[in-house]
């Protein structure tokens, strides 16, 4: 075990998570798989339960104690999400169930608007499939075309060739802050900045990238910025969709409804102000409250230390797996989130994952909603081990171990 000191008090931070101390097939669990959804603290749970069991009433719309308190809260929860991404205003955070509905919304709106036929959107080629998908399905109703921006061997975004593939055409640019499935940061900053040269929009999926430092929308200059709360140790079915206000202003709404309008007749509809215009329906406002939970945890944690704690976890976790006979890393690039892929030898990522799981580690196998990119590399899927600052050194010592028992059985 890596016997180095870190500052980061990883045991004080995981008495926060009740789930961390279950008991799994008869082992204490080892949770990593943090990539595809984060645990909740206790403050995230008791958020949702104070809620059903003091609050719970439909926001905007009551005239009685319940629904002001509800409606405060779920507010002040919009405040507390501009104020994570520095949005310039709370108008250009809009709620939604997730990443995925987030880009469908842009996808839909902004897209069937403001596409046409020759027009091109580029995203990269690790993309999730929630930020390929919907810009094929927008592509095949206007006319538009969908490339993608070229990948290399390690998992690292081909700058030059995006910059080649940039013309008058090109409209958006679509890409992951991080990818979910080799665990790269791509240079965002550097893609904006090209994007600008030639007029095109912006959408950054920040998915996973919430969880590890913090985002400034404003300095980023994208045009649209979306995340799940999942993700960032909210709950399930919540997410946020940042825009810039004169898009926002100029998108027809997405959803018809209660909400979004301003007022209803046979003779035509007007629509809400933002960014309700956007918000069709009763939300989940427990959900959006917790979320404005998680988001106080995460801003009273010392984020600095806890990201140089992942990055520990992560470099421990590659040595090992670099000296480890028969594993193969998938996805080496320079600039990393704690994400780890990789492949045994003469194995499926399927088995290992399920003779893992018998021993009280969870990871996370198969392709992870990123089939092209394990086309390219020529593979069904990889085991991919992703840590969070309450993970810890003997955490990933509990993985090797299981991996090398694991192997006995092939």
């Amino acid at each position: 075990m890596n016997k180095a000191v870190s500052l980061f008090d990883v045991e004080r931070v995981r008495a926060d998570f009740p789930i961390l101390r279950e008991i799994v097939n008869g082992h204490p669990l080892v949770y990593l798989d943090n990539a595809a959804t984060t645990q909740k603290p206790q403050a995230v749970i008791d958020a949702i339960v104070h809620y059903y069991s003091h609050d719970n009433s439909n926001v905007h719309r009551g005239a009685h104690t319940l629904a002001a308190r509800a409606t405060e809260k779920f507010e002040n929860a919009r405040a507390k999400v501009a104020g994570f991404l520095n949005a310039g205003s709370t108008e250009q955070i809009l709620w939604t169930r997730g990443t995925t509905e987030g880009i469908n919304l842009v996808a839909s709106s902004w897209g069937r608007s403001q596409l046409k036929e020759g027009d091109r959107v580029l995203v990269s080629a690790m993309e999730h499939h929630s930020n390929i998908v919907p810009w094929q399905m927008v592509a095949e109703a206007t006319g538009a075309r969908v490339e993608a921006i070229p990948v290399d061997g390690t998992g690292t975004l081909d700058m030059a060739a995006l910059q080649n593939m940039l013309d008058e055409r090109v409209k958006m640019v679509s890409v992951g802050h991080v990818s979910n499935a080799l665990g790269t940061v791509n240079p965002i900053q550097d893609v904006i900045a090209l994007a600008r040269q030639v007029g095109a929009r912006v959408l950054i999926d920040g998915a996973q990238a919430v969880s590890h430092w913090p985002v400034d929308v404003q300095a980023l200059d994208c045009d649209f910025y979306v995340f799940s709360a999942h993700k960032v140790f909210g709950p399930t079915g919540v997410g946020v969709l940042y825009g810039k206000r004169e898009l926002l202003e100029a998108m027809p709404p997405w959803q018809g409804g209660g909400e979004m309008i301003e007022r209803v007749s046979f003779q035509g509809t007007t629509y809400n102000q933002l960014p309700y215009k956007f918000e069709a329906g009763t939300p989940d406002i427990a959900g959006v409250i917790a979320l404005g939970a998680a988001l106080d945890y995460l801003n009273q944690m010392d984020r600095a230390a806890a990201v140089a704690h992942e990055q520990q976890l992560l470099e421990y976790a590659q040595t090992l797996a670099r000296q480890e006979p028969g594993v193969t890393l998938v996805g080496e690039a320079a600039h990393k989130v704690s994400v780890m892929s990789f492949l045994v030898d003469g194995t499926h990522p399927n088995d290992v994952g399920f003779l893992l799981d018998q021993q009280g580690v969870a990871v996370r196998t198969g392709h992870h909603c990123a089939q092209p990119i394990m086309e390219q590399y020529g593979i069904p899927g990889t085991i991919r081990a992703s840590f969070s600052f309450y993970n810890t050194m003997a955490e990933v010592d509990r993985l090797f171990a299981a991996l090398r028992k694991a192997r006995e059985f092939f």
